[in-house]
């Protein structure tokens, strides 16, 4: 089944993403590898600086949406903005296919799977395309 939109939410732990079209959605959970619990300012640094994002984490969490045309990124801090600079930097391609990046808390599938739709319509209908309803 072909399903055009995708969305991440993020954290420094995991990454929900979900592949939908109007009619059908499929998801799954990507883990990070990482032993760090947070990378929050002075998380364990004697130095005081931030500790580095998980980078296979973030390489496995862009693979997933390769197929994706069009991708919203959210998530509650910074990891959302990490995954950016990273298709950024690695895959200029997936990079241009995210559509926003917003700020959503700890939604449940379903919650961001409507969350997602709802956004996707108003993109959709600014450009002129099809409209996702359901």
């Amino acid at each position: 089944m072909s399903f055009n939109h995708s969305v991440i939410w993020i954290d420094h732990q995991e990454a929900h993403v979900i592949y939908f079209n109007p009619t059908a959605s499929e998801s799954e959970v990507i883990k990070t590898r990482s032993t760090h619990k947070n990378v929050h300012h002075k998380s364990g640094s004697v130095s005081g600086a931030r500790a580095e994002p998980d980078q296979h984490y973030l390489h496995e969490v862009i693979q997933a949406v390769m197929e994706s045309k069009e991708i919203l990124i959210v998530g509650p801090g910074s990891a959302k903005l990490d995954l950016m600079k990273h298709a950024t930097k690695h895959d200029h391609g997936i990079a241009e296919k995210v559509v926003g990046i917003e700020t959503v808390d700890h939604p449940s599938d379903g919650q961001l799977l409507a969350y997602a739709k709802k956004y996707f319509a108003k993109v959709d209908a600014l450009k002129g395309d099809t409209i996702i309803t359901g």
